[in-house]
């Protein structure tokens, strides 16, 4: 008789549950289209007007009677920006992680929670403290000695440094994503069973051999996971980038040198949205920006996906390197 009342008390819980959790995925799937489909209905004038060429074009003019609006320079500064970051910052981040991972506790736990606290510290912060502070350091230190040792060499640093330009945006968010991508990484490498270390050092490993046996084979789906997210964050950064990339439109935007002004998607969203007029086709040339920025990160994240896929081999439930 309990048993028969155990089992029937279960049945509307399971049921609520099941409920609760097809409508969630339901309400994320319903929230995707209705923001893919609110912006492209809001920027349906410059399809028809620009079609592929908004995506193609590099021309920005918003002057009535004149007006020309594409997209390329903006795409390309976002992609080129984002990936300097992730280039710069998933090294250091993953370096992190393992030192953590290795640490003793009295080290690793309060560098830990610095690292936590740095991913919570608000862009616009990092754009102050990198237009005020870093920008000089990097434009005397850094930009200068490359552009007079290599520029006539290297043609990306051939251009005459600024200090706000596509190199300084991109080390602001190559810092802004560390501790996103390092916090993960932290935890994934935490849940490497610490039998497979221990047999490592058994077979007479040192650190970087029991990393490399032991940690990153079962580990590295999940940093791949862990550099997505930090990607995902330098995509669809604005403020930060607002304030260093030099903010450049039309032709001269399209970035060809690391030393020039620049611009991304998400900052001339900035820059431009309270300006443009409901009137023009400048406002939805905007949102036709913002409608394509989504379709990247949706790309972005499909073929991450793709390559998670790829790398996890399922046999038998155990995960193989």
């Amino acid at each position: 008789m309990l048993a028969g009342k155990k089992s029937k008390s279960k049945i509307p819980a399971d049921k609520i549950f099941k409920i609760a959790a097809t409508a969630a995925g339901v309400y994320i799937l319903l929230i995707i289209i209705l923001v893919v489909g609110h912006l492209y209905s809001e920027s349906h004038l410059i399809w028809e007007k620009e079609g592929l060429s908004f995506i193609s074009g590099s021309d920005w003019n918003a002057v009535k009677g004149r007006e020309a609006y594409g997209s390329a320079p903006y795409i390309m500064g976002t992609l080129v920006t984002a990936g300097l970051a992730m280039v710069m910052g998933v090294p250091v981040s993953i370096g992190i992680a393992m030192f953590i991972s290795q640490a003793p506790k009295f080290i690793a736990n309060p560098l830990a929670i610095v690292i936590d606290l740095l991913a919570a510290v608000p862009s616009i912060i990092y754009g102050f403290w990198g237009l005020i502070v870093f920008r000089d350091f990097l434009l005397y230190n850094i930009e200068y000695p490359l552009h007079d040792a290599l520029g006539e060499i290297v043609w990306i640093f051939s251009s005459a440094p600024f200090g706000l330009d596509i190199f300084s945006a991109s080390i602001i968010l190559a810092i802004m994503i560390i501790p996103t991508i390092s916090a993960v990484s932290r935890e994934i490498m935490g849940a490497v069973p610490h039998m497979q270390k221990e047999a490592a050092y058994m077979l007479g490993a040192t650190k970087w051999e029991m990393f490399k046996l032991a940690i990153f084979p079962y580990a590295k789906t999940g940093l791949v996971g862990a550099a997505i997210l930090g990607l995902g964050r330098a995509v669809g950064e604005t403020m930060a980038v607002t304030m260093l990339i030099g903010n450049a439109t039309g032709p001269s935007a399209f970035p060809q040198t690391l030393f020039q002004p620049g611009q991304t998607m998400s900052s001339i969203i900035a820059n431009e949205f309270i300006e443009a007029s409901p009137a023009s086709l400048h406002l939805p040339a905007l949102i036709g920006i913002g409608f394509t920025l989504l379709l990247v990160a949706i790309a972005i994240n499909i073929v991450a996906h793709i390559l998670v896929l790829r790398m996890l081999k399922v046999k038998e439930g155990v995960i193989n390197a």
